[in-house]
């Protein structure tokens, strides 16, 4: 069996961003690694440390069928072409389209990693997403089955909901958390001596709780409390719980919270902050709360999947109900009004992410399911 390792992710920031290191890992022990991906202006680094890169037009969004008519057929171009003995694919649009590609070319073991179960899972107002939950249901039932296919999924809770409707295959699943952090790049440090700063990182969706978000700073600014509230992410206009740019700037005219965009380097960004909040609806496994707590930051999140992983109740921060802005801000405001408490959690964080989450720690286990395979080749 080849030592070709192909990851399939739909852009190439989020490679960067979320799988470069593994990568990198891989690289190390011997596998050829290749990198499908659509190219955005990362392409140059993945191919200066040796890995090879193949452009693939995708769309994350499931409304363009046409486009993943494209995507669907570039794969199966580049899977001819190199006949990868392990197929790495990341997050939903990847494991369908790919899946399909490799069962028709008979290809060599498949990897799925379903980050996490996004919209289709937590959106239960429209009308849309009922039916193409049920659609993805049956599609992936038979995808993620067969002797070559394993599934990584993030967290047991997920795991648990997708073997309870009989979509994983019996023993070729496995429960990875996460993606890893990088401790020594992202260290503890001291807060500043600033108002203090409430970040939340994310996309701007609807679904990762940015409404909850704001609602709860206009709670604690109507009481007169001394806090900055900074929205960092930029606005994803092919999901639909994405939020318009105008309602973030009336956000901003009110107020209630800073809004930075996109930030490359989150490093600064987080040392920048006293505490990092992410109320979202549902989650794979947040990498912004693992940096978070390994900068030694205290955390307030949602009691949802994913992120129950890496907050421990009252000991590195606080979870609360989902959609609550009211419990938001009181577990903000405790944060906020006790400087000695956010030390404590953020020294517990860094303990945890350094015990559970670190690079090394995930990477062994991906890199064991990988010489795994080779070996039942």
């Amino acid at each position: 069996m080849t030592n070709k390792l192909l990851f399939v992710v739909t852009e190439d920031w989020y490679f960067c961003s979320h799988r470069f290191e593994l990568a990198l890992a891989a690289k190390a022990a011997g596998f050829d690694v290749i990198v499908a991906t659509r190219m955005g202006e990362y392409k140059d680094r993945i191919e200066a440390v040796g890995f090879r890169f193949y452009e693939v037009p995708f769309s994350r969004s499931l409304r363009h069928p046409w486009r993943d008519v494209v995507s669907f057929l570039a794969l199966l171009k580049i899977y001819r072409r190199e006949k990868p003995g392990i197929i790495h694919h990341v997050s939903l649009k990847p494991v369908l389209l790919g899946s399909l590609a490799a069962r028709l070319c008979r290809t060599g073991h498949i990897v799925n990693a379903l980050t996490g179960l996004g919209y289709l899972f937590t959106d239960t107002a429209s009308g849309r997403a009922p039916f193409l939950r049920r659609l993805i249901h049956i599609v992936l039932r038979w995808l993620l089955c067969g002797n070559r296919v394993w599934t990584i999924m993030q967290n047991a809770d997920d795991a648990g909901l997708l073997e309870n409707m009989k979509i994983l295959h019996p023993g070729h699943t496995i429960v990875i958390r996460g993606s890893g952090v990088d401790i020594q790049r992202f260290r503890p440090s001291p807060e500043p001596a600033t108002m203090p700063k409430v970040l939340l990182a994310s996309r701007m969706l609807r679904d990762k709780g940015v409404i909850e978000f704001v609602d709860a700073a206009r709670i604690l600014l109507q009481e007169k409390l001394e806090a900055e509230f900074i929205l960092a992410g930029s606005i994803d206009k092919e999901n639909p719980s994405a939020i318009e740019e105008a309602e973030i700037r009336q956000w901003e005219k009110e107020g209630l919270v800073k809004w930075i965009g996109h930030q490359k380097e989150m490093v600064p960004v987080l040392v920048d902050s006293h505490i990092v909040c992410l109320p979202s609806y549902r989650e794979g496994l947040p990498r912004v709360l693992l940096e978070a707590a390994a900068t030694g930051r205290p955390i307030v999140a949602t009691d949802v999947p994913g992120c129950r992983e890496i907050v421990h109740q009252g000991e590195n921060g606080f979870l609360v109900p989902v959609k609550d802005p009211v419990a938001l801000a009181d577990a903000i405001k405790r944060l906020v009004t006790d400087p000695v408490l956010r030390r404590r959690m953020g020294e517990k964080g860094r303990k945890i992410v350094e015990s559970d989450f670190a690079n090394g720690i995930v990477h062994e286990q991906t890199l064991a399911l990988y010489e795994r395979l080779l070996r039942t080749a």
